[in-house]
């Protein structure tokens, strides 16, 4: 018997697209994350346990199996190591889901979040990626090149030097003291 803690992708897909979520995506709060935390928590740690790997078989399994492993730790560990720690599993997954056209099967929303992996890798070639999937699917751009932007300047998101204990290098430090830093 499944735990009932554990989510299934379409509740998951039905919560993450409806109206309690959809306004939260980009604007979050200390509620939103908490209620996150108290109803995926449990998903998102078999989730990274690979317990909930067959999700992937299905394009909307896949996608909903990158939300668990990309969006949700950035909400429920916001300012914490632990927001990264599933995210090369989520760029796994996404990357097998467009390898196989999954993302074809989609809508463009949901293949937003499906590339949004990819937006987050501190890779360039993760970026570059990104940034031509969104335009091929032609979906808005300005995300995406923004985060590529960040990596073809810095190598890496000077947002998470704190977080992930690095040091900033005096360029990092006085871009994240000006008006053009991103902190999402």
């Amino acid at each position: 018997m499944a735990d009932p803690g554990i989510a299934n992708p379409e509740e998951l897909l039905r919560f993450w697209f409806g109206d309690e979520a959809k306004p939260r995506w980009f604007d979050s709060t200390q509620a939103f994350d908490d209620l996150l935390r108290d109803r995926y928590l449990t998903t998102w740690e078999a989730a990274r346990d690979g317990a909930l790997d067959a999700w992937a078989a299905t394009p909307r399994g896949a996608l909903a199996l990158v939300i668990v492993l990309d969006q949700l730790p950035l909400n429920m560990f916001r300012d914490s190591p632990r927001s990264f720690e599933t995210e090369a599993a989520a760029r796994a997954v996404a990357e097998q889901a467009i390898a196989k056209g999954f993302d074809r099967k989609l809508d463009d929303e949901e293949k937003g979040f499906l590339y949004m992996p990819l937006m987050h890798s501190e890779s360039l070639d993760d970026q570059e990626r990104a940034v031509r999937l969104y335009r091929e699917a032609g979906l808005d751009t300005r995300w995406p090149e923004h985060h590529r932007g960040i990596i073809r300047r810095f190598g890496r998101f000077p947002h998470r030097n704190a977080i992930l204990g690095r040091e900033s290098t005096p360029e990092e430090q006085a871009w994240l003291d000006s008006d053009e830093a991103f902190t999402g």
